[in-house]
């Protein structure tokens, strides 16, 4: 398996930071009340993730180990800044949404850890395709949260579009359950954690699942071993 194959694959699947590392779980918990809001926040993060990664990946090795932490932190600020104040310039009304969830991706684990964990370690190439991927799979989980506890709690998808692409967008907005009253328990926190409980054990159910399946697999086309003579 190629190096960026297999980067790919722990972004999305193995190392997913979601479901499998749990990482982050304050602004995944707390912004996923809808589509627009998790996945916005989750795009976010990738182009911190990517640029933090193809920034730091570069001067590695001239850096200092005692000062590599306070160094990774301000470019992670640097650029989250930058983030900041374009939504909040193009985009307004989702800023107000996100609030202090944007500002907090500096001290995101995510992004620190792959910073260090990968970016400090390995080419710029790799490094953006790891913080691009990671930022992914972490945006899977967000949209998929959102649209759960949207659709439950609300009965709709999509709901808040316009707040990214203006009022036009409205009629964008599905309305899957019509003279839906809603179920509040979705849309609080407790929603949240079992939303995410059901992804988490889906995507368990799912890996076992499939390392069952190459286990039989390897059993069936496995050459017989050739009887024992005296």
């Amino acid at each position: 398996m190629s190096i960026y194959k297999e980067i790919t694959l722990n972004g999305i699947w193995k190392q997913n930071p979601g479901v499998v590392q749990l990482l982050g779980l304050c602004p995944t918990l707390a912004v996923t009340t809808s589509v627009v809001n998790g996945v916005s926040l989750g795009l976010a993060t990738v182009l911190v993730m990517a640029a933090a990664n193809g920034t730091i990946s570069p001067v590695r090795k001239y850096v200092p180990n005692e000062i590599r932490v306070p160094v990774f932190i301000l470019v992670i600020a640097a650029l989250v800044t930058v983030i900041d104040l374009s939504i909040n310039a193009f985009a307004h009304p989702l800023h107000k949404v996100l609030g202090i969830f944007i500002p907090l991706i500096v001290v995101n684990c995510i992004v620190l850890a792959r910073v260090e964990s990968f970016a400090a370690k390995n080419a710029p190439i790799q490094s953006i395709l790891d913080g691009f991927m990671m930022g992914i799979g972490l945006t899977m989980v967000l949209g998929l949260l959102g649209g759960m506890r949207e659709l439950v709690g609300k009965g709709t998808l999509f709901s808040g579009l316009d707040l990214v692409f203006g009022p036009a967008a409205k009629n964008f907005v599905l309305t899957i359950i019509p003279d839906y009253h809603g179920f509040l328990l979705a849309v609080l926190p407790p929603g949240a954690f079992l939303g995410l409980g059901i992804l988490i054990a889906a995507r368990n159910w799912m890996e076992i699942r499939n390392k069952a399946k190459s286990a039989d697999e390897h059993t069936t086309t496995s050459p017989l071993q050739p009887a024992l003579h005296p």
